[in-house]
């Protein structure tokens, strides 16, 4: 009998590891297809098999994908969008030729474009930002007057808040906007913009499964003018009117846009108007998502996937009721990461489920305004939201982590080395 294995069309230090984890359990080979897989370090620990291929090329990645067939029994496919969403309607075009369980890559390539996404949910009647297509300076300035100040605006193609950026007026505008139309930012397409209304209220980020709402977490982000995550927590404080709002919202935001198969993700705040939906992603959330959702919910929500991409049941039934939480480091400043002390101590505080850093004493950080930013995190998880704090603030505190700014900040008379606790301790959820 040959060897059955699951493809994994680039990888992720979210998710990644936790898919190939998941499918040895189930017996079956990952097997990883990137452009470049010496980026994803979890490969050579376990042992992974990687191949190098254009993943941005289809024929490339088919070509790949039918060699493979000739070894081995493929048993599905999933994609990772660390090279932008595009790799999920890979994915679906995959699944088509090797007749394997999968999404529709059209319905995916349509819900991709957040421009095209905002239409859709628009002519549905879902609750969305007013938000202007720009693919000019001209156009961009014409948008933001017609919406008014402040503005967020970002690539209508994306992820990660790559490009994401709050303009407050019309120089920060300009500004933006000369980095995303300059050549400084990596357009892996056609240049399109969206610009769109900036909307205030609680930050809730939904899980689904199929056509069902699995969970319901809120987040916080760092200070503007970008949006990168500080703090996470499964499941949200909510009321029941916001519990039933955000669900009915996104079953609606499902439909609307098509995605009855597989994982979704539905970002929404919630407003003086109620729910409002800020994107929709045709699949799993980054982050610490998913180990949150197995902390607090007793779902494997990777485990589930796989079943549903390799033509098993899928079982959504969840087996506790718990709280989890995740406060991820981001460094104030560009420099080199000077040291990280503490970290076994924090592993030993009762409650903690993992304390990560992504990088080591004396990687360069040079931050980018979006998730990449993140260089590590602490998880802890316990019976109620007030515990599941307390435990964080515990381990937090014996956390010591330092940047040493680089030549030009210290010629600025910043100080060298230092982080300040603050920075680690995480607010109110």
């Amino acid at each position: 009998m040959r060897t059955k294995a699951l493809v994994l069309i680039e990888g992720s230090r979210s998710n990644g590891l936790l898919y190939v984890q998941a499918a040895r359990r189930r017996g079956l080979q990952p097997i990883t297809l990137a452009a470049d897989p010496t980026q994803y370090d979890y490969l050579m620990a376990e042992g992974g098999k990687a191949i190098m291929v254009d993943t941005d090329d289809f024929d490339s990645v088919k070509r790949e994908c039918l060699n493979l067939a000739t070894t081995y029994d493929i048993a599905g496919f999933v994609g990772f969008a660390t090279r932008g969403e595009s790799v999920n309607v890979t994915v679906g075009k995959l699944c088509r030729c090797f007749d394997r369980p999968g999404p529709d890559p059209l319905l995916i390539e349509r819900c991709c474009d957040k421009f095209n996404q905002r239409q859709l949910l628009t002519q549905n009647g879902l609750p969305v930002p007013t938000f202007r297509w720009a693919a000019s300076a001209m156009t961009v300035d014409r948008a933001a007057a017609n919406i008014g100040f402040p503005v967020i605006v970002k690539p209508a193609v994306g992820n990660g808040s790559s490009g994401v950026r709050l303009c407050r007026d019309a120089a920060e505008l300009a500004e933006h906007t000369t980095y995303l139309l300059g050549g400084a930012f990596p357009w892996r397409s056609s240049p399109t913009i969206l610009v769109e209304e900036f909307v205030e209220g609680p930050f809730y980020d939904v899980v689904t499964m199929g056509n069902a709402v699995i969970a319901i977490g809120s987040a916080e982000f760092g200070p503007p003018p970008h949006f990168v995550p500080r703090r996470s927590m499964f499941p949200a404080q909510l009321t029941d009117e916001e519990h039933e709002g955000i669900t009915d919202v996104s079953l609606r935001c499902l439909q609307a846009l098509g995605l009855g198969w597989g994982p979704a993700n539905v970002e929404l705040r919630w407003t003086k108007r109620g729910p409002v939906v800020m994107e929709v992603n045709p699949r799993l959330p980054g982050w610490t998502t998913s180990r949150l959702v197995q902390l607090a919910y007793g779902l494997d929500v990777i485990e589930q996937h796989i079943n549903l991409v390799i033509g098993e049941k899928c079982d959504l039934h969840t087996s506790r009721s718990r709280v989890a939480a995740a406060h991820f480091f981001v460094p104030d400043r560009d420099g080199t990461l000077a040291h990280i002390r503490g970290t076994d101590l924090a592993e030993i505080v009762p409650g903690i489920a993992e304390v990560r850093f992504h990088v080591d004493p004396g990687a360069s950080l040079v931050r980018k305004g979006d998730y990449l930013d993140i260089i590590g995190h602490v998880i802890a998880a316990s019976t109620n939201h007030a515990e599941a704090e307390a435990i964080l603030h515990r381990a937090l505190n014996l956390v010591d982590w330092a940047v040493a700014p680089s030549p030009d900040e210290q010629g600025n008379g910043r100080l060298l080395g230092t982080e300040p606790r603050s920075v680690s301790r995480p607010g109110t959820f």
